[in-house]
């Protein structure tokens, strides 16, 4: 077994990175079942829709719950979220494949699970994805220190 070699660590720059392991989510499958469970259910979040090609009223209900159009609210997505991670880090921290013919999958860090990129969420916030390894670290370390 090698061992732990701090100096190389420091030199290298890696420290930081080494000690911010993937979300627990990514790793855990019962964990981020939960944590979406939660979201889908929670009146001030509703993540959704279930199924992306047969959303039902899933637009319709959240363009009025914001007040605006059907088409404003259809563009509003997990993949445009400012929580929205697709970080190469990130997809390291994937159990497997993250696309598919609908879109992505990603890491939402105001919900803590793994997300699509076709759907949304009520606390839905212009500004994203993330794309730099950087800004993920960012996004981590303030939810560990919040």
């Amino acid at each position: 077994m090698d061992t732990f070699n701090f100096k190389k660590y420091i030199a290298e720059g890696k420290l930081f990175e080494a000690a911010m392991a993937c979300p627990a989510a990514t790793q855990n499958l019962e964990l981020n079942t939960k944590n979406r469970d939660a979201s889908i259910k929670a009146d001030y979040i509703k993540y959704g829709p279930l199924n992306v090609d047969e959303p039902g009223d899933y637009w319709k209900d959240l363009a009025e719950y914001w007040d605006t159009t059907l088409e404003a609210a259809k563009k509003s997505l997990c993949g445009n979220c400012v929580a929205f991670d697709i970080s190469p880090r990130m997809d390291e921290c994937m159990p497997g494949k993250v696309s598919d013919n609908s879109g992505r999958l990603g890491y939402c860090w105001m919900h803590n699970f793994k997300c699509h990129s076709a759907r949304t969420c009520r606390t839905w916030a212009k500004g994203g994805p993330i794309t730099k390894d950087s800004v993920s670290y960012d996004w981590q370390e303030r939810k560990e220190n919040g």
